[in-house]
């Protein structure tokens, strides 16, 4: 196997060359390295430009920061998750992901620092030549084919809607995806605005010290109160071998959530009783569940925010935690004037008003110097993007765990460079398909989703145009469909 050095050549000296240019180090990118890897006569290297692995893991910092998907199909298929917490925190996964990358090797084909700011592909060479930064340092490297593992976070800004009055607010003002570490909200009384998986999350982590916390919301979300321990999987890891009782554990939990998803989409009305049961068992208080815990939309319309043990009904039932479902006048000195009139008086706000979204990383993409604006494209198979060649990008489940597609992605991108290898071409590029792809990637009705669905490559409506958010399918289409199908061949 071939290790990529540290130092990159800049000036007027080679760029560095590897087969395959992997960027980013979150799950997507390790998983991805592992695959690749495996072919033992291709040479990769990962490009991440914040200072260390993780990807988003390493990025949120904020109380209480945890998976709403379960671990055993979170973590990858080739490395047994053996944590207690089938809903783990976000150090433990970090932790997990650093494991990974230093036990198969793949820590050291990584690059710290190391932005993609611009990729250009040459029809002449058969390349990509990637710019990037590392601080103030550019730097260039080539590759023949480039795998955009950076998820669609936008890692430099959050969503932050403009509030009247903030400066006039007195206490801190925070946004949870830069969560200072000097802030101690002990004894404080907190207001968390927003009501998505960020929200739920630091409401029952702060309520274990805050003098109280309240969360400020426009509308109610669905929230699922799910076990924190996966007491079938324990039984399985104490009589089975590691590797043997992961792989049982992952297909039990596949099944459990696809056929979830299923029922929730077919049977809505029922879906929302079982809920709001569930919700009964940690906060007796049926009238309070209607007037805060009951969406407008149906289940699955917008992802379900999972509580673990009914950590935020708990906390709510104790008193150490409230909801307030209103919406802002303006800001005041001691805290937020609501529309009904009511003043919610506050030591911290937490804006946790959602995420923005960015395609690609914010890589600039071009092909023979022509600018490709990438909501103008179509997405192949949800992972490659009409009319540009040799690149791949990973996205994954909106339904379930993200990593389940993301393998998928992998396990296709090392089948494309096999087929692309046997039969002697250098380029792979999605045709244009026929017709007008009008329907977004990303299908969710969520705010954070609909703000940037503009900014991303849309997606037909028959195969190979279409993202399915169905793995069970997706692990029969990506491992034996035609690859030569909408796809152009050259070389």
């Amino acid at each position: 196997m071939t290790t990529v050095s540290k130092k990159i050549d800049s000036g007027g000296g080679s760029p560095r060359h590897v087969d395959v240019l992997i960027i980013g180090a979150g799950l997507s990118g390790i998983g991805a390295a592992w695959r690749l890897q495996r072919r033992r006569d291709w040479t990769y290297a990962v490009l991440e430009g914040r200072d260390h692995l993780g990807g988003t893991w390493d990025l949120f910092r904020y109380p209480g920061v945890r998976s709403d998907s379960d671990m055993f199909t979170l973590s990858y298929a080739f490395q047994p998750w053996r944590g207690k917490k089938s809903l783990a925190d976000g150090d433990s996964i970090r932790r997990y992901i650093e494991d990974t990358a230093r036990e198969h090797g793949i820590d050291r084909h990584i690059h710290y620092g190391t932005k993609a700011v611009a990729a250009s592909w040459s029809r002449k060479q058969s390349r990509w030549v990637v710019e990037t930064r590392e601080g103030q340092d550019s730097r260039v490297w080539t590759c023949s084919f480039l795998y955009i593992c950076a998820g669609y976070y936008d890692y430099e800004r959050g969503h932050q809607p403009e509030f009247a009055g903030v400066e006039q607010f007195g206490g801190r003002f925070v946004h949870p995806q830069f969560w200072p570490e000097d802030l101690d909200t002990t004894g404080k009384r907190v207001v968390v605005i927003g009501s998505g998986a960020t929200a739920a999350t630091l409401v029952p982590a702060l309520a274990t010290t805050a003098a109280h916390v309240t969360m400020l919301q426009r509308s109610p979300t669905y929230l699922a109160a799910l076990p924190d321990v996966d007491r079938t999987a324990d039984a399985l890891r104490r009589y089975l071998p590691a590797r043997i009782a992961h792989a049982l554990i992952r297909e039990k939990n596949v099944l459990s959530s696809q056929l979830t998803y299923w029922l929730s989409r077919r049977f809505p009305e029922q879906t929302k009783q079982w809920l709001r049961k569930s919700a009964l068992r940690y906060l007796p208080d049926p009238a309070y569940l209607d007037r805060h815990f009951t969406p407008r939309y149906q289940p699955w319309d917008q992802r379900l925010c999972v509580v673990p043990d009914g950590d935020f009904f708990r906390a709510v039932a104790t008193g150490k935690a409230s909801v307030a479902t209103d919406r802002i006048t303006r800001f005041v000195e001691s805290g937020i004037v609501l529309d009904s009139g009511e003043v919610l008086e506050a030591d911290v706000i937490v804006s946790a008003t959602g995420l923005s979204l960015i395609p690609l990383g914010g890589i600039g993409l071009s092909v023979d110097e022509q600018m490709i604006n990438v909501a103008d494209t179509t997405a192949y198979r949800g992972l490659m993007l009409s009319g540009v060649p040799n690149l791949a990008f990973c996205v994954g489940y909106t339904n379930a765990s993200w990593t389940l597609r993301a393998d998928m992605s992998s396990r296709y991108v090392v089948r494309l460079l096999d087929h692309m290898r046997r039969h002697g071409h250098t380029t792979a590029m999605p045709a244009c398909p026929p017709g007008r792809a009008r329907r977004p990637l990303l299908g969710l009705t969520s705010s954070y989703v609909k703000r940037s669905a503009h900014l991303f490559p849309q997606q037909g409506e028959r195969d190979p145009w279409t993202a399915s958010q169905n793995y069970l399918l997706d692990r029969l289409t990506f491992v034996f469909t035609d690859l030569r199908k909408g796809m152009i061949f050259d070389g």
